[in-house]
């Protein structure tokens, strides 16, 4: 069974937007789509770029560096194909934004 671990608070990423957070020694991005939370590794594929800056639209994020884009759902990269980062389960538990880990 998986543990999870708190990553953000809800009421800090409102619908439509991102932030950068970190747990456990990692940094991730949380996104809120229509009230629906998605957590990927912050770190984009291409030149390491902040993901959790970048902006969102509907459920896909452009880097602020690169324009490289994911599905914040999957982690699918959609400018390389057969690239994905790290996209982990998340729920909301008393106010809070937690990951599988």
């Amino acid at each position: 069974m998986a543990t999870f671990v708190k990553v953000a608070t809800a009421s800090d990423v409102p619908p439509g937007s991102g932030i950068v957070t970190t747990a456990n020694d990692k940094e991730y991005a949380v996104f809120n789509v229509n009230g629906a939370f998605h957590v990927i590794d912050n770190t984009c594929m291409h030149r390491g770029g902040p993901l959790g800056e970048g902006e969102l639209e509907g459920d896909v994020v452009t880097c602020p560096w690169h324009a490289w884009q994911y599905n914040v759902k999957t982690g699918a990269c959609l400018t390389k194909e057969g690239v994905k980062i790290g996209c982990y389960e998340a729920k909301v538990e008393d106010g809070d934004v937690k990951i599988a880990v």
